[in-house]
């Protein structure tokens, strides 16, 4: 990657813009936005778990 003050600039340019458009959930969006995380979170490790007990029960260790 090629690094100049040319491609610096519109780097900074773009991180403003999208700080300027950014705003601060209000509580309502962030309660929502928590429970689907955890949900997420709580769904990996339950597939997870469900995939080492399949392959222990395949292997034949316990």
């Amino acid at each position: 990657m090629n690094l100049n003050k040319e491609s610096m600039v519109n780097f900074i340019k773009q991180c403003q813009r999208v700080l300027k458009v950014s705003r601060k959930p209000d509580s309502d969006e962030f309660i929502n936005v928590a429970k689907v995380t955890g949900i997420g979170i709580i769904l990996i490790g339950v597939i997870g778990f469900i995939i080492i007990m399949i392959s222990q029960l395949i292997q034949g260790t316990g």
